[in-house]
């Protein structure tokens, strides 16, 4: 049986692990060809051995907040696979919920570049390398969003604000791409990744899959009991790549956060305990 992916060519950035290396293992498991970017080259070498099929994987060890890397990474695609179809702009830092009163000026300065350097400008910059070519493949970008895309708490100011930042990104280039490429988002709930924070706050070496071992009881959200694992969030990359299966769907951004939207708020202040 043929996958939605057939004959298809993608390039996912933080795909050594999480998400993105779930979305890379979907899309190969599809029919597409892969290219994942990742600073760490042990991890994506780990992905290439672990792929079903190595003649349809391709890594490159580049950081998003690099330009030239990311134009070396588009040229490195189309050179072994001919062509590029998708962008899944997906690499990103958590800041793991530090609030504004738990910071002081000299950490804001240099967390606020580290986080939209990687979670924004990582985006944009991966965008103006890869366009060219997903113009002539009439191809998409998926952009890794997040409920903190639209809710607050889902990360501190810093996090949350870089994801709605991501949000109006994907808008603006949903509008100046189109007719030609179309722009959406897949706006995750927590999963249970290696995630890591940033470096300008010593959290580099902290991964969420320790806050998720260490929580007790079900997350409160409606779908209570869902997974947490990146596998699972996975068939929206997949239907927003398939043009075939939404072609008309540009601008938009699919929630798979467990319900977040339906929950209300856990509390009704955060800042009780000043």
């Amino acid at each position: 049986m043929s996958g939605w992916l057939d004959g298809h060519v993608a390039l996912i950035t933080g795909g050594g692990s999480g998400i993105g290396r779930a979305v890379a293992e979907r899309f190969l498991a599809e029919g597409a060809s892969v290219t994942i970017v990742g600073r760490d080259s042990q991890q994506l070498d780990e992905v290439i051995r672990a792929s079903s099929d190595v003649s349809r994987m391709h890594a490159v060890t580049a950081d998003v907040r690099d330009g030239d890397a990311l134009h070396a990474a588009v040229a490195e695609t189309v050179g072994r696979f001919g062509k590029l179809d998708t962008l899944v702009a997906n690499a990103g830092v958590w800041d793991y919920q530090r609030q504004l009163t738990r910071f002081t000026a000299k950490e804001i300065d240099a967390a606020f570049d580290e986080v939209f350097s990687v979670n924004v400008k990582g985006y944009l910059l991966a965008a103006q390398a890869a366009w060219p070519e997903l113009v002539k493949t009439r191809g998409s970008i998926v952009m890794t969003l997040s409920n903190a895309s639209f809710h607050v708490n889902g990360g501190g100011p810093l996090y949350t604000a870089s994801k709605h930042a991501c949000l109006g990104l994907m808008r603006e280039l949903a509008y100046e791409l189109a007719p030609k490429v179309r722009v959406n988002g897949v706006a995750c709930g927590g999963m249970n990744t290696d995630l890591r924070g940033p470096e300008s706050l010593a959290m580099a070496d902290r991964s969420i899959a320790d806050s998720f071992a260490k929580r007790q009881g079900a997350p409160p959200i409606p779908l209570h009991d869902s997974s947490t694992d990146p596998r699972d969030f996975t068939a929206p990359y997949v239907l927003l790549a398939a043009r075939e299966q939404s072609g008309p769907i540009t601008g938009h951004a699919i929630s798979a956060d467990g319900g977040i939207r339906v929950r209300g708020f856990a509390r009704p202040a955060g800042g009780d305990h000043l």
